[in-house]
């Protein structure tokens, strides 16, 4: 699969989903033998850590917290489970995380293409879920956050693959979600070399998190987030004036005192002459959060084409990468 463009990611973006289910096999592992959860991972094998979390906060009787760090949170030992995602399998925080589970007797399960972390799961007779090889780490969150949909699920002892059947269903039929990405990005053309900052409610954040990624790894722009309530606390004292900001609302609308917070401040930002979209989501379910993801990734990569940037190299990431190999 060498050779492979985020546009032809996107395109066959319910392959991954399709692989996932294809491929999965149950760890028999129960919740109940656990006092707590950790998911541990970087960049793109992370945030499908995040989301997944969000998706099963209401449901998961345990604490799940998500690490994107070399060490374990002190609390870490033989009742946790330790969730460990790296698309190369090389990634070196993810590999210290791994030690340190190993040293704290935590049970592991790796999620991996290929590498060290592969080889060490096959090693320890660990479970591993794999995934297809050759496209960029950015671009298999499909694989890694799907496949992170039935761990958990299967923990709880319930059957996600329904639920990824239909996103794999909507995702073979994408012209709605990509009607609505142009929709956005009509908004923002003008404005495509300003930051961007989305202000979205918990149930989004990771979410918001993940297109902030992708426009600054693939269109090199600034990205942050902003989550409700809290930023009503701290962040809205910012915005008496307009901004060199382009804004995303991206609000499940299960709140009603959050959703009237979100009506303040849109009517705060417009009167400032500041761009807003909405994005028109329906609610907090996986299927909900695959599609805002779908369509903000194709925004990433129209945004990188408009400015000229190459979204398939990340040259700084790079060099950085070889400084630490020096040292």
């Amino acid at each position: 699969m060498t050779g492979i463009t985020h546009e032809s990611s996107l395109e066959n973006f319910h392959e991954q989903i399709t692989y996932v289910v294809d491929h999965y096999h149950p760890h028999n592992k129960k919740v109940g033998a656990y006092h707590n959860i950790i998911i541990g991972g970087l960049g793109g094998s992370g945030i499908g850590g995040r989301i997944a979390r969000l998706a099963f906060m209401k449901q998961m009787p345990i604490p799940v917290e998500v690490y994107s760090e070399y060490n374990l949170p002190a609390y870490a030992d033989k009742n946790t489970l330790v969730i460990l995602c790296s698309y190369s399998g090389n990634t070196e925080e993810t590999l210290s995380m791994y030690s340190e589970s190993k040293r704290r007797g935590s049970d592991i399960i790796c999620v991996a293409a290929s590498g060290k972390l592969k080889a060490l799961a096959v090693e320890q007779n660990l479970p591993y879920y794999s995934i297809a090889l050759g496209y960029q780490p950015r671009m298999t969150l499909g694989f890694g956050l799907a496949t992170l949909v039935l761990i958990l699920g299967e923990l709880l002892e319930k059957d996600m693959t329904p639920v990824l059947t239909e996103i794999q269903k909507m995702l073979l039929s994408p012209s709605a979600i990509v009607s609505k990405a142009k929709e956005m990005y009509a908004t923002f053309k003008p404005s495509i070399f300003q930051k961007f900052v989305v202000v979205c409610d918990l149930s989004y954040e990771a979410v918001g998190i993940r297109f902030c990624q992708q426009i600054q790894e693939n269109a090199k722009g600034e990205g942050f987030v902003c989550v409700l309530p809290e930023a009503n606390h701290n962040m809205i004292e910012s915005y008496y004036s307009q901004r060199d900001t382009n804004f995303i609302f991206l609000n499940s609308g299960e709140n009603a005192r959050v959703n009237v917070r979100f009506g303040f401040l849109k009517t705060l930002l417009m009167d400032a002459g500041n761009t807003i979209y909405v994005y028109p989501i329906q609610n907090a379910s996986l299927l909900s959060q695959f599609e805002v993801i779908h369509a903000t990734d194709w925004f990433s990569v129209w945004a990188s084409n408009d400015k000229g940037v190459d979204n398939m190299q990340v040259g700084i990431i790079m060099r950085l990468k070889e400084y630490l190999e020096g040292i």
